[in-house]
């Protein structure tokens, strides 16, 4: 592999790894073959709505009166080699000098692996904007809630340790074991490749 390119993740490549490692292996290292469900376009039509919601709501929804409002944000990270587009940032919340990931899921649950997702937010916002990221929310548009997440040193650091693992799948081009929860495999879209799996 060239270094020049030196594997930049996505922090939705992130996600998908904690969801099930494989995911990740089928996406970097046989590229263009996963296929677009409808699950996954009713899930960005659910996104662009829930966007054009937030730019009406107000911040209570977050248990704030005030702060600045930033949606859409890209933002790239060098030292951790991983870009991500965040769906909101709130800046500065009721003067507080911290920044506030908010991330927009069509689901009614908050998965181990959406908090891992928003905890690499909150490490591209602190070093983006240079402001503590402490905790994020998770605006789940099923049940039109935010669901407050801790973004502690502990999940920041197995962040970091699954980007890690991830760049030795991909560079190795080694496919890992699949998850351990076999209920995932029921509908996934990368299922007719793995034979091991029931």
């Amino acid at each position: 592999m060239d270094d020049t390119t030196a594997w930049t993740f996505t922090v939705t490549d992130l996600k998908q790894y904690a969801y099930c490692p494989r995911i990740l292996y089928f996406m970097r290292c046989l590229p263009g073959v996963r296929p677009i469900t409808t699950k996954m376009r009713e899930g960005i039509a659910a996104h662009d709505d829930a966007e054009l919601r937030e730019q009406r709501r107000q911040l209570r929804a977050y248990g704030f009166t005030t702060g600045e409002r930033h949606f859409d944000v890209a933002i790239y990270s060098a030292a951790l080699r991983i870009n991500a587009r965040l769906d909101l940032v709130i800046v500065e919340p009721d003067g507080k000098p911290i920044a506030v990931p908010v991330d927009y899921k069509m689901s009614d649950m908050t998965g181990a692996h959406v908090r891992l997702q928003l905890a690499c937010y909150g490490l591209l916002v602190e070093e983006e904007m240079g402001l503590a990221a402490p905790y994020g929310f998770v605006y789940l548009t099923v049940e039109r809630r935010a669901e407050k997440v801790a973004l502690s040193a502990a999940l920041k650091q197995e962040t970091q340790a699954a980007l890690r693992e991830m760049r030795a799948i991909v560079e190795r081009e080694l496919m890992p074991e699949p998850t351990a929860r076999a209920a995932r495999c029921v509908n996934c879209e990368f299922r007719r490749f793995c034979n091991d799996v029931l």
